[in-house]
């Protein structure tokens, strides 16, 4: 009997807000014209005794960053997500990862190995609300999910798949919920609407591309990521791991937003974290801006111990 081999690979979507802009590290295509993806590497049982050490050995190797926040998201082993037709190398199960870090200001050593931080929402364009509901909901996504939940009346699945498109993109009295980024992936993936379902041979083609794709699933690895970080930001005070030493309220609440993908009020945003107590002024002014002085603040780590789940319960909206 025949027997494949099986590898384990680290993959992980490491996220840095720089500009106003949630940004992921994303490695040049194996081959010229083909997509980018996730920094990866091999566990080597001989040399890493954990993941978690495996992961950030290549990292800092690969990238010279240092990967302060890491977390395991989950394992990623389904057949054909690096096979193609005819291979006969290892299958390679990946296991997923969150790391937050920091741009420096000098990235020359990223874009010598081939790499470099993009916005993450080039990859999910119907994610970011900040400035309203995105056009590419309503003039793409929803009719064409739409069509294909018809197309599935014939099938029985049709009341199925209608919840699914509810809870997912909002249609009907379902509010959005930001954390379902994964679950809107999905379910994009499963209608033929996004290009890797073309290129796992899904579907015979695809639509106009919905966002940049990535090799391998790697943007559903990322999709996942982002839904955990977010979701995070409610009970956890990671958002921290993204900020500067000192900060402004409105830099903390620009990365807020870049990360959910919504538009926060300003007040209700202060009292907010007011209430919460995870900031303490450090009587400094930060003039960075040009205009008037704004007070500069830092986390209080002490809140850690102080809460069992210190973050920013931010409210629900349509």
């Amino acid at each position: 009997m025949d027997i494949t081999p099986i590898e384990i690979g680290l993959t992980a979507a490491i996220v840095a807000v720089k500009d106003d802009e949630p940004r992921v590290l994303v490695a040049e295509g194996e081959r010229p014209g083909s997509p980018a993806g996730l920094p990866s590497g091999m566990f080597d049982p001989l040399t890493h005794r954990t993941f978690e050490m495996g992961l950030r050995a290549w990292v800092a190797a690969q990238t010279g960053l240092p990967a302060g926040y890491v977390e395991q998201l989950y394992t990623f082993g389904d057949r054909g997500r690096h096979a193609l037709p005819g291979d006969t190398g290892p299958h390679v199960v990946s296991i997923g990862y969150l790391a937050l870090t920091r741009i420096p200001d000098n990235v020359a050593s990223l874009r010598a190995s081939g790499a470099g931080f993009e916005p993450w929402y080039r990859f999910f364009p119907w994610e970011d609300w900040r400035g309203g509901r995105p056009d590419i909901l309503d003039d793409k996504i929803v009719p064409h999910l739409q069509k294909w939940v018809r197309a599935n009346d014939k099938t029985g699945d049709e009341q199925n798949l209608r919840e699914r498109l509810q809870l997912c993109f909002g249609t009907g009295e379902a509010p959005w919920d930001e954390e379902k980024v994964l679950e809107r992936y999905e379910l994009l993936y499963s209608a033929g609407l996004i290009e890797e379902a073309w290129r796992d041979g899904r579907v015979p083609s695809a639509p106009a591309p919905l966002g940049q794709s990535m090799r391998y699933d790697h943007r559903r690895i990322l999709a996942t990521a982002i839904a955990r970080l977010r979701g995070k930001l409610k009970y956890r005070p990671v958002v921290f791991e993204l900020m500067p030493e000192e900060f402004t309220l409105t830099a903390l609440q620009r990365t807020v937003e870049a990360i959910s993908g919504r538009h926060l009020h300003k007040q209700n945003f202060r009292r907010l974290v007011e209430s919460t107590a995870l900031v303490e002024a450090t009587g400094d002014m930060s003039t960075a801006t040009g205009g008037r002085p704004a007070a500069l603040f830092r986390f209080r780590r002490e809140v850690v111990r102080e809460r069992h789940a210190p973050g920013l319960r931010l409210g629900v909206r349509r």
